[in-house]
């Protein structure tokens, strides 16, 4: 699979989505990559009935007009950052249509509320399909008020659970944090707390501690494999109690970028976001990168400041 190397953002008008290209746009100065703007928009197949037994149908061209204003409004925006930035008008259902572009981006950004109207779906549907499907990684950024507080990015938190999707999203999180300078912490939980959790059922005499040392262990001889040729960065690691999805929900409110593997099945109604992922995507204060298993398979490109001058 040839890819290009390009931020693709999808846009539909609404605050969420601008403030997804804002990010996007960020990410792209950094890394010296084209920026491609993506409105989609599916056309009506329904008529609606009037009182006079008569049909009224929706003017397709109002639509496409619609759809072409916001993705305007989008270049605009752009203008005037150092950047290639390209858009273009898609129709069909803007989940598909995204999914199917990812195949030749290297990165996919949205928002996470959708706006009204003939894209309606676009931030709603899509932040939840969107990364269960992708070709690559997708970030999902929430709609806040404080968003700009976001960028750049200068603390990352990642999820690691031993499993192979969460490898992959390590070493993601890794070559971001190269990327930003940015300080990387690793997580992974351990639901033992009496009486609730996951492993609840477990008897009093177990040792809490050292099923946490156990794992804090193992997730060093984790880290520092994914750490094999990337001198210079730092990760810390923590092994907590408490479900994964908890623990990197209540990291989001302290750090700019939380990351989270997700286990696709094959094919596209199998693929499916594991319960942490999807946790986490609805309950995260700041933008949410998530990294398909299938991209360690993938040629992506490594994630280098273009300019190492450019002040983190």
């Amino acid at each position: 699979m040839t890819r290009e190397q390009v931020v693709m953002v999808g846009v539909d008008g609404s605050a969420a989505s601008l403030q997804a290209l804002d990010w996007a746009a960020a990410f792209a100065e950094r890394i010296g990559w084209r920026v491609h703007i993506v409105c989609a928009y599916a056309l009506p197949t329904f008529a609606a009935a009037s009182m006079d037994g008569g049909y009224a149908t929706l003017d397709d061209a109002s639509i496409r007009d619609g759809a072409q204003a916001v993705l305007d409004e989008a270049a605009a925006r752009l203008a005037g950052c150092d950047l290639e930035v390209t858009s273009a008008l898609e129709t069909g259902d803007p989940a598909g249509v995204l999914v199917e572009l990812s195949k030749k981006v290297c990165l996919t950004v949205v928002g996470t509320r959708g706006h009204s109207g003939f894209a309606e779906r676009i931030l709603g549907t899509v932040s939840s399909a969107l990364p269960a499907h992708a070709h690559c990684p997708t970030v999902v950024v929430p709609h806040r008020d404080d968003a700009a507080s976001k960028l750049p990015v200068r603390r990352i938190v990642v999820g690691v659970d031993g499993s192979d999707s969460a490898k992959v999203a390590l070493k993601n999180a890794i070559d971001h944090a190269q990327l930003w300078d940015a300080e990387l912490t690793a997580v992974i939980g351990l639901p033992i707390g009496t009486g609730s959790g996951l492993l609840g059922w477990l008897p009093a005499a177990v040792d809490s501690e050292q099923l946490l040392a156990d794992c804090k262990e193992g997730l060093d001889v984790t880290v520092n494999a994914a750490l094999e040729g990337h001198e210079g960065v730092t990760v810390r690691r923590h092994a907590l109690d408490g479900s994964g999805a908890a623990l990197l929900s209540e990291f989001s409110t302290a750090v700019d970028l939380v990351v989270v593997g997700t286990r696709g099945r094959g094919g596209f109604a199998g693929l499916l976001l594991g319960s942490t992922s999807q946790a986490v995507l609805h309950h995260s204060e700041c933008p949410v990168l998530v990294v398909p298993s299938r991209t360690k398979d993938e040629d992506l490109p490594p994630l280098a400041p273009w300019n190492r001058n450019v002040q983190p």
